[in-house]
Order: C-alpha cells, then sequence, then structure tokens
C-alpha cells in the first residue's frame, strides 16, 4: 500500500526506522496547538518525519516552487 506525504507528495517507505527523517509520521492539517482536534480522522494525515517537522504549527503549507523551464 502506498502511503504519499501529504506536504511534499512522494511515497513514505514503510521499511524505515521511526528515527529515519523520512520515516512516517501522522500530521494534523489543523495543529493540536492551534484547536486542531486529536481524534479526528479528517484532521489526519500521512506525512514524512522532516516534512512534519518543517512545517511545525503552521496551519498553510509551503507550496513547492515549480522547476523554470528555459
Amino acid at each position: 500500500m502506498r502511503q504519499p506525504c501529504w506536504l511534499c507528495g512522494h511515497d513514505i517507505p514503510a521499511s524505515l526506522d521511526a528515527r529515519h527523517p523520512l520515516s512516517f509520521t501522522l500530521d494534523h492539517v489543523v495543529p493540536l496547538s492551534r484547536g486542531g482536534r486529536l481524534l479526528d480522522p479528517v484532521n489526519a494525515r500521512s506525512a514524512h518525519r522532516r516534512c512534519n517537522s518543517a512545517r511545525g504549527n503552521r496551519t498553510s503549507i509551503k507550496q513547492p516552487r515549480a522547476s523554470r523551464r528555459w
């Protein structure tokens, strides 16, 4: 079963150790510190550990920049 990261769109490998930066974490669309609900499945998304950490408790996500073709 493929699990894409909702922040970057890349697949999350299932075989990685939990401490690996590309391992699976559960991210909350509305962060808990901003009033998001812990047990609400609509508020939960799969994410890489590093993508989740980089987002912090912001409610918006930074869209990846498109490459420029010359």
